[in-house]
């Protein structure tokens, strides 16, 4: 950093210090907009990131934010990669937000969008996610936390699980494999069965370690280790889902789910994730909803619906997930 910026950073930090929160705002858009223009984005950045870091710490979060969002205005126009510095300028400052501060989300939002266009990860950096996801699990925000750790990296699978499985303890025990399948359907939509059959392992070892009164049987079957719970039917259709994944096997599929149809009929809400891994794991397409007349007049005309949708790709266990950090 240079003299110049340094004693710019300085005197603005100086306002902020003396209360003076809005004046330091305004001159820090003013000054890092004049370096914008000058497409100078190093001393963009560092004015930006340093005063909203000081804003922030002074309770100021709506003006921190602010200069958060035009740091990340910043990034997005100079085409910034997500490396280890620029995602450590952001996660600083995101750690200083308090949680009640509405600004936060916006900006948790644009770092995800920023990382994704100019990162290699088109849904956002995994450590951002974990981050993020991690942050709003400790505020019990159970649905912005799974939002982001099934995204996340290697660890976000413990910091979901036991966000799923302290939710689960406020409820009847007979719904454990409701709050389980919770991590495991949107890690399996992800492509990432390593985390789906890591957070059911989680899960299930807490569940039997706080409950030793549970049944539970060990089952080995070719290398893979299951637990059956006679008493928890859909927890077993949860690990033999899982089973049937890895192997690729679409008969097995088809067989638990008619097996376990009444208890899912039951639960009601795993239909649409059941259709999406049936067809990205099986290939077995969707049943069609469309107007039989119309498609029927297409077929005959050459028209249809329009061209047909590519095979979606079949992912198995060896699917490339996002390792996140070592």
């Amino acid at each position: 950093m240079s003299a110049k910026i340094e004693k710019i950073i300085v005197r603005l930090q100086e306002k902020t210090a003396e209360g003076q929160y809005y004046e330091a705002q305004q001159q820090t858009r003013v000054v890092a907009a004049r370096y914008q223009k000058q497409e100078n984005w190093t001393a963009a950045i560092d004015i930006l990131f340093n005063v909203a870091q000081s804003l922030l710490k002074a309770g100021q979060g709506g003006s921190g934010g602010d200069l958060g969002l035009f740091l990340i205005e910043i990034y997005k126009q100079a085409e910034l990669k997500p490396d280890s510095s620029n995602k450590g300028k952001l996660l600083t400052l995101l750690r200083l937000f308090d949680s009640e501060e509405p600004t936060r989300k916006k900006f948790i939002n644009e770092m995800i969008i920023w990382s994704g266009k100019c990162g290699e990860y088109p849904a956002g950096e995994p450590e951002l996610h974990h981050v993020a996801g991690s942050l709003y699990a400790e505020e019990h925000d159970a649905y912005e936390a799974e939002r982001h750790l099934t995204l996340g990296t290697k660890d976000s699978p413990d910091v979901l699980t036991n966000l799923e499985y302290e939710w689960y303890r406020q409820d009847d025990s007979h719904t454990a494999a409701l709050y389980a399948a919770r991590a495991v359907f949107p890690y399996l939509l992800t492509g990432n069965l390593r985390d789906a059959s890591k957070s059911l392992h989680l899960f299930t070892s807490k569940l039997t370690e706080e409950n030793k009164s549970l049944g539970v049987q060990d089952v080995g079957s070719n290398g893979s280790d299951l637990r059956i719970y006679p008493s928890l039917p859909l927890l077993n259709f949860l690990g033999l889902l899982l089973l049937a994944v890895q192997k690729g096997q679409a008969d097995i599929f088809r067989q638990l789910k008619t097996k376990y149809a009444t208890h899912i009929k039951e639960v009601g809400i795993w239909d649409e994730a059941l259709l999406s891994v049936a067809e990205i794991y099986f290939g077995i397409q969707r049943p069609r909803q469309g107007n039989p007349l119309f498609d029927m007049m297409g077929s005959m005309f050459g028209g249809g619906g329009g061209a047909a949708k590519p095979k979606p790709k079949r992912v198995g266990a060896s699917t490339p997930v996002p390792e996140g950090l070592d």
